[in-house]
C-alpha cells in the first residue's frame, strides 16, 4: 500500500528542527552518553569504500534513542508489516535537502525468524536466546553524521504532535533535551548480562581458537551438514543453501566496549549498534536483555527518491596484510568460477525479489561480482537497482525481499526449510536486518552478518558460508573462520589496542 499522510499539509510545511554540533564529535562518544536511553540505535559507517553504487557507501552515520512509540512483536507474529506501513501512514515528513538522509522514522532489528512471519517455516530445535521478530523504535530524532564534509546534526520532527505549532515546540524542546545529555557525558549503559550457565543452552561442542570459544556444532557434525546441503542440491531442492554454525563466547566487556573494539579492528560501511532491553512494546511484550553489535559489509536494500538497491555478497577470502599473500588471493577470488556463480545465482533471486515491487523495465544489474576490500577479508559484491512501483513503499519491500538471498540460498522457501533442518539453533539477529525505513519513503538496512549478539552473558558469533554443487565441506567449514577472524580478534582485543583516530578513515 502507498504511505498516505494523517495531515498532509501540516507534513508539507513543517520544516524540522535543526541544530548543527561545533567540532564534528566523535561517534563512540555521542553513543557512550545516550546508551542509557531507551531504544538507544546507531548506524554507523566506519569505513569508505569505492564503488560504483548509486547509493552512498561508508559516508553517513545515524544515532537515534528515546523512541516515541515502539513495535516489539513475537516469532511467527502475522501483524508485523500491517503494523510497519500503518506507523508509517500515521507519521510523514518531507526531507530536507543539504542533510543526511535519515531524518526521523521507524528503525531496528528485524531478525532473521521474520521469516517465519512470511513464510511457513518449522522453528529450529533450540532457541534459547529467544529475540523477537522485530524489535522497531519510532524516532523523532536522529543525530545524523556526513563524514564526507565532517558535520553532525541533530534534527528533531516533533513527533507525535502533527498540529504545526505544537509540533515546532517539541521539535525544539527535543532538540535542546538530546543536546543536553550530549553535554553531560558519565551517563553511558554498557549493559554486561550475568552469565547463564553453559548447561542451560543449547549444546556447544569445543573448537579451536580462543580459550573458552565453542560452537554449536563439532567440526565433524558440520562438514556432514555440508555435505547433506550438496545432496538436497543433487537431489533437485534447491541451486544454493547458506549454513552456518554459532561460536559462542563468555563475554569480557560491556556491549559499547565491544562495539568500540569491533569498529577499530572491523571497520565497515553498514555497521551497527542496538539495544534491545527497554524496548517493551506497548502491549507489554519485550524487554530483551541484549545488544546487537554489528560490523556488517553488507546492504540488505536501500530506497532514494523511490529508487531501490540491493548489494549481495558471495565470494571471500582472508587478507594476511601481506601485499603479495593477497595480490594472488584478489586474483584466485576473481577467477574463482564456484563464487562466481554462486553470486550470480543469488543476482538472479534478487532480481525477482524486487520485481515484486518494482517496475518491470527499471531492474537493472549495475556491478556484477566486482571486487571489494575490507579489513580481514576481500569480497565479490554485486549491485541490482530497481523503480518502486507507485503503489509501493518501503514495507511492502521489504516483506518482498526479507530475509536477503544471499545468506538464505535459492529458491528461497526450500532453503530456508533446509536451514531450519540442518541448523540446530536459532539464528536471533545473525542474517536478520539493523536500519530504518524513514518518513519521507527512504530507506536503508544492512544484513547482519559479522554480527555479535550479546545476551544472557554470552557473545554469539555466527559466520557461514554458501554451499553449492562444487563446495567441498572442509574448504566451506575453514571459510567460515576467515569471516570469524575480525570478530574474534574484537572479543580478545586487549583496550590499548582500539584505534584512537577518527571515525570513517
Amino acid at each position: 500500500m502507498p504511505q498516505t499522510q494523517s495531515n498532509p499539509a501540516s507534513a508539507q510545511q513543517f520544516q524540522p528542527s535543526v541544530v548543527e554540533l561545533a567540532g564534528y564529535p566523535c561517534v563512540e562518544m555521542i553513543l557512550e552518553r545516550l546508551s542509557h536511553l531507551p531504544g538507544c540505535l546507531l548506524l554507523d559507517s566506519a569505513m569508505k569504500i569505492e564503488s560504483s553504487s548509486a547509493q552512498p557507501l561508508g559516508r553517513y552515520s545515524f544515532l537515534m534513542a528515546d523512541p516515541i512509540e515502539t513495535i516489539v512483536e513475537p516469532v511467527g507474529s502475522k501483524s508485523v508489516f500491517e503494523r510497519i506501513k500503518k506507523c508509517l501512514a500515521k507519521y510523514t515528513a518531507t526531507t530536507m535537502k543539504g542533510l543526511p538522509p535519515m531524518q526521523g522514522g521507524i528503525a531496528g532489528l528485524f531478525s532473521y525468524d521474520l521469516n517465519r512471519s512470511i513464510e511457513k517455516i518449522e522453528a529450529p530445535k533450540f532457541d534459547e536466546f529467544k529475540l523477537p521478530a522485530v524489535a522497531l523504535g519510532v524516532y523523532d530524532v536522529v543525530i545524523a553524521w556526513d563524514h564526507q564534509e565532517e558535520k553532525t546534526w541533530i534534527i528533531s520532527q516533533g513527533l507525535p504532535e502533527l498540529e504545526p505549532a505544537a509540533r515546532k515546540k517539541r521539535a525544539d524542546l527535543r532538540v535542546e533535551y538530546f543536546k543536553s545529555l550530549i553535554g553531560l557525558g558519565g551517563l553511558s549503559n554498557g549493559l554486561q548480562q550475568q552469565l547463564t550457565p553453559q548447561n542451560e543452552l543449547a549444546p556447544m561442542f569445543d573448537v579451536e581458537g580462543p580459550e573458552q570459544l565453542t560452537s554449536n556444532f563439532s567440526k565433524p557434525d558440520y562438514l556432514e551438514a555440508v555435505q547433506k546441503s550438496i545432496e538436497y542440491i543433487y537431489a533437485g531442492d534447491i541451486f544454493q543453501v547458506n549454513l552456518a554454525q554459532r561460536l559462542t563466547y563468555p563475554a569480557n566487556c560491556d556491549s559499547i566496549e565491544l562495539f568500540k573494539r569491533l569498529r577499530s579492528c572491523n571497520p565497515s560501511p553498514f555497521a551497527s549498534y542496538f539495544d534491545l532491553s527497554q524496548m517493551a512494546d506497548a502491549s507489554g511484550f519485550g524487554n530483551f536483555a541484549a545488544q546487537i553489535i554489528s560490523a556488517s559489509p553488507e546492504r540488505l536494500f536501500s530506497v532514494r527518491d523511490r529508487m531501490v538497491e540491493t548489494r549481495p555478497i558471495k565470494g571471500t577470502r582472508r587478507r594476511t596484510g601481506r601485499p603479495m599473500v593477497d595480490i594472488q588471493a584478489k586474483e584466485t577470488l576473481l577467477a574463482s568460477e564456484k563464487d562466481r556463480a554462486e553470486n550470480t545465482m543469488i543476482v538472479d533471486l534478487m532480481r525477482n525479489d524486487l520485481s515484486r515491487v518494482c517496475e518491470d523495465d527499471s531492474i537493472c544489474v549495475t556491478q556484477l561480482c566486482e571486487l571489494e576490500e575490507f579489513k580481514s577479508v576481500l569480497h565479490l559484491v554485486s549491485a541490482v537497482e530497481g523503480r518502486l512501483k507507485p503503489d509501493a513503499n518501503s514495507a511492502d519491500l521489504l516483506e518482498a525481499v526479507f530475509p536477503g538471498g544471499s545468506i538464505t540460498g535459492a529458491p528461497k522457501v526450500r532453503a530456508m526449510e533446509i536451514i531450519s533442518e540442518l541448523e540446530p539453533t536459532a539464528r536471533g539477529a545473525y542474517c536478520g536486518s539493523v536500519g530504518y525505513l524513514g518518513f519521507d519513503g527512504n530507506a536503508d538496512l544492512n544484513i547482519l552478518i559479522r554480527t555479535i549478539t550479546a545476551s544472557q552473558g554470552w557473545w554469539q558469533i555466527p559466520v557461514g558460508g554458501g554451499i553449492v554443487s562444487q563446495s567441498q565441506p572442509a574448504k566451506e567449514y575453514e571459510e567460515t573462520w576467515t569471516k570469524a577472524a575480525g570478530m574474534l580478534r574484537a572479543v580478545t582485543m586487549h583496550p590499548s589496542q582500539i584505534r584512537k583516530d577518527k571515525p570513517n578513515t
